[in-house]
């Protein structure tokens, strides 16, 4: 068990201690960025990124990491985030293995790693945490806050606890709380790794790690990440060209099967199973309602009336008609809250078939309608 941080992260430190809006708090903690174009002399032209559960600080190429980053179609120069004219500032999420301290961190109060002991993280604790990124960074306020799934609920909690820290926000699949479709998943997915014997309660490692159960909890993420319209025209029922072994009589059969076994291999060596848990959990728990007042939502009201609080100059929430995940009603409820607020917010759906994951590939749906939103500023 290790953390896996990009070449290019930067780190800038938390305050000591960090307190946690669950309880407890965080001593050194530190938080992994990435950033791309310069800072005007105004100070003014900054937009910062707030990412999905999975993705790392590397959104894209640049001069410290010339990899290719997760949203390199996006964001670069003359591309539709546009590194000529912003100032990029992309935050590894709190409790991540990808460089912000999280679970799979060393503890430094005891010298081993935090494990389970890791405070109860909420969505909240990381938009506390980015804004300390982008103080740290010496920008007094933000041009736009993109957040992307719960990246996108991460700024929902930021523009509520800070005011006037942006000027616009753009929130692509987002949601301003989980519904129970997606409560239910993540909570199939929590239970795919505890149910692991290697999981051992959170006392694993390399040589003892539970493979098996971040496999089926990667898989039932993919398969609610994309839409039954992909599923179908990208692999059809076509079957494998092997028979299946006599040996394993209920294995692999068909294309889809075999992609996500080699999606999920491919993953669960490379994000901390109680990183996993936590940042899963602090999605469920997060409804928009809670973010300040008792920390208690009573009802759908707190949660508009608490979009409606957020004070922004224009705003536009995106999302798709196939995504079961972050279902398009969520968008349309994050712009009508913030339009009930004063806000000149814009609902835009659009007709992608690729599901929750199609502001990662769909560039050509998603490019347009971010890069307009950003010309007009």
């Amino acid at each position: 068990m290790t953390e896996f941080i990009p070449p290019g992260s930067r780190f800038i430190d938390l305050p000591s201690p960090f307190p946690m809006k669950r309880g407890g708090a965080l001593h050194g903690a530190r938080m992994a960025y990435e950033t791309w174009g310069t800072l005007n002399a105004a100070g003014d032209n900054a937009i910062l990124i707030l990412t999905g559960l999975s993705p790392d600080a590397h959104a894209a190429s640049n001069a410290d990491d010339p990899s290719p980053g997760w949203w390199e179609a996006m964001l670069g120069p003359g591309k539709p985030i546009d590194t000529d004219r912003w100032f990029v500032v992309c935050a590894n999420s709190l409790g991540s293995c990808k460089g912000s301290t999280g679970p799979a961190s060393v503890n430094p109060d005891t010298g081993a790693l935090y494990r389970l002991t890791y405070p109860e993280l909420s969505v909240e604790d990381g938009a506390d945490a980015a804004v300390h990124v982008v103080r740290a960074l010496g920008i007094e306020r933000l041009a736009c806050v993109i957040g992307n799934s719960m990246g996108g609920m991460v700024a929902l909690a930021l523009l509520i606890r800070h005011p006037g820290l942006a000027r616009t926000h753009i929130n692509i699949s987002g949601a301003a709380r989980a519904l129970p479709f997606s409560i239910a998943i993540r909570s199939l997915q929590r239970e795919a790794i505890r149910l692991d014997p290697n999981w051992n309660n959170g006392d694993y490692d390399d040589d003892r790690y539970p493979e098996s159960g971040m496999r089926m909890a990667r898989k039932l993420g993919v398969i609610t990440y994309r839409s039954a319209l992909e599923w179908d025209g990208r692999f059809g029922r076509v079957r494998l060209d092997s028979d299946r072994a006599d040996e394993d009589p209920f294995g692999l059969e068909f294309e889809v099967e075999s992609y996500l076994e080699g999606h999920a291999r491919r993953f669960v060596r490379r994000f901390d199973p109680n990183c996993y848990l936590y940042l899963s959990r602090s999605m469920d728990w997060f409804d928009a309602g809670e973010c300040c007042g008792d920390g208690r939502a009573h009802s759908d009201a707190d949660t508009r009336r608490a979009l409606a609080s957020i004070r922004l100059d224009r705003a536009m929430a995106i999302g798709v008609h196939t995504d079961i995940l972050f279902p398009l009603q969520q968008q349309q409820e994050i712009a009508d809250g913030l339009a009930a607020g004063g806000t000149d917010a814009r609902f835009v759906p659009l007709e992608s078939p690729q599901g929750h994951d199609a502001f990662l590939v769909d560039i050509g749906r998603f490019g347009p309608a971010v890069a307009g939103f950003l010309a007009d500023l």
